[in-house]
């Protein structure tokens, strides 16, 4: 066996004996592995509440779709931004950092506002961690310009056999206000490669649906590379009226992390590649740490961020325990006061009858027993936020939340 492929290679030798004791542990651990603590070296210093924003990185792919008169082009449309967000979900991170990295587990409550400014004007983000146990993130994106929004919730639920494993709980709905059309997408179950040489990296796979209420169903194969043959990444999806998967009007085929092509299925005429290395994403505009709220994320982890990028794991661990016992305190205060905790921008619900509509038509279900409900999100709750922002800071003010930040700019364009 070669040097390259010997178990741990990508690790330090200084950190290989730990990394050999955690694959060790998560080889023989039984409940959900979210709940393990991972040697230091493969935490991430993000908060797993900021990876809401990995949908819109590229604006004009996510407004596209309202400026399509055809309602099978604009189905097309919708499937050609959901692929593109792909790289950017489950492989930006690889790119950035060399490997995968474990992300710091949100708290309740927590929050992470930001927006994007481009061609297609302000578009806009709030994500926030409405469930601890089981752990749940809950978004809400919208561009008002083009009447675009995407809102969804999602847990994961990890386990081990051969590798690591995990299933993605929930789901997203897109909205087209000029043609009241919605669009419900469902999540990718995905496995760790490359866990056992110290470089861990996102593999997608089985099967994903785009369901619209204009009649087009989208289904999405993934799939990786394997002993003899494929391709690392693979991603094929056809478009079809929907209950007639055999009359297939357009086919998208090749590698989400990079090149993919989308086809005339009937003239099998190339209509388009997409080349997702050469599109580069537009910044998402956050507020300085100093205009945050306390409960928003960046400013929240900051200590923790701070020495898990010095490498301080004796810092890091303090840090971390801090927030955490804080938390340990406030969900027993609100155990003894009988009351629950106030989701800022999110309300729960036992159905949705617009969810029901759609997922009916793929057999997919919402499991709100894992997810602790369906979130939903509260346009009444953010305004009523924005307008205490704006009485207690002042209309010049940039005011996030209740105190300075990004939300407040947001309202005043």
């Amino acid at each position: 066996m070669s040097a390259s492929t010997e178990e741990g290679a990508a690790i330090s030798p200084h950190n290989r004996g730990s990394w050999t004791t955690f694959l060790k542990s998560i080889a023989s651990f039984s409940g959900d592995l979210s709940s393990l603590t991972a040697p230091p070296f493969i935490l991430s210093s993000t908060s797993l509440v900021e990876y809401s924003s990995y949908w819109a990185e590229h604006p004009a792919l996510f407004v596209a779709a309202s400026q399509e008169p055809d309602p099978a082009k604009r189905a097309l449309a919708v499937l050609k931004w959901f692929v593109s967000t792909l790289k950017q979900q489950y492989s930006s991170r690889n790119e950035k950092l060399g490997s995968e990295k474990k992300p710091l587990n949100p708290f309740l409550g927590e929050l992470f506002l930001g927006r994007w400014e481009d061609e297609v004007g302000p578009t806009h983000l709030v994500s926030e961690q409405v469930s601890h146990h089981p752990p749940v993130t809950a978004y809400c994106i919208w561009n008002e310009k083009h009447g675009v929004q995407l809102q969804g919730y999602n847990a994961q639920k990890a386990s081990f056999s051969r590798t690591i494993h995990v299933r993605q709980i929930g789901h997203a709905l897109l909205h087209l206000e000029r043609f009241q059309e919605d669009y419900l997408i469902t999540l990718p179950s995905l496995h760790i490669e490359g866990l056992i040489y110290g470089s861990p990296f996102v593999e997608l796979n089985k099967s994903t649906y785009i369901q619209s209420s204009s009649g087009y169903t989208a289904k999405i194969d993934y799939s990786g590379k394997g002993w003899l043959s494929g391709k690392k990444n693979s991603v094929s999806a056809v478009l079809y009226p929907t209950g007639r998967e055999k009359e297939i009007i357009y086919t998208l085929d090749g590698q989400w992390t990079d090149t993919f092509t989308i086809r005339d299925a009937r003239s099998k005429r190339e209509l388009e590649t997409y080349h997702g290395r050469a599109n580069a994403t537009t910044p998402l505009r956050v507020a300085p740490l100093e205009q945050q709220g306390p409960l928003e994320s960046r400013r929240a982890w900051r200590h923790v961020a701070a020495a898990i990028e010095k490498g301080d794991m004796d810092r890091t661990g303090a840090a971390k325990s801090l927030i955490e016992n804080q938390q340990r305190d406030l969900r027993r205060q609100e155990q003894a006061e009988q009351r629950d905790w106030d989701r800022r921008y999110f309300v729960r619900l036992d159905r949705d009858p617009r969810f029901d509509a759609l997922a009916a038509k793929i057999g997919e279900r919402a499991d709100p027993d894992k997810t602790g409900g369906i979130w939903r999100w509260d346009p009444a709750k953010y305004r009523a936020t924005v307008e205490a922002a704006r009485a207690a800071t002042g209309p010049t003010s940039n005011a996030v939340d209740s105190s300075p930040g990004l939300l407040q700019q947001q309202q005043q364009q």
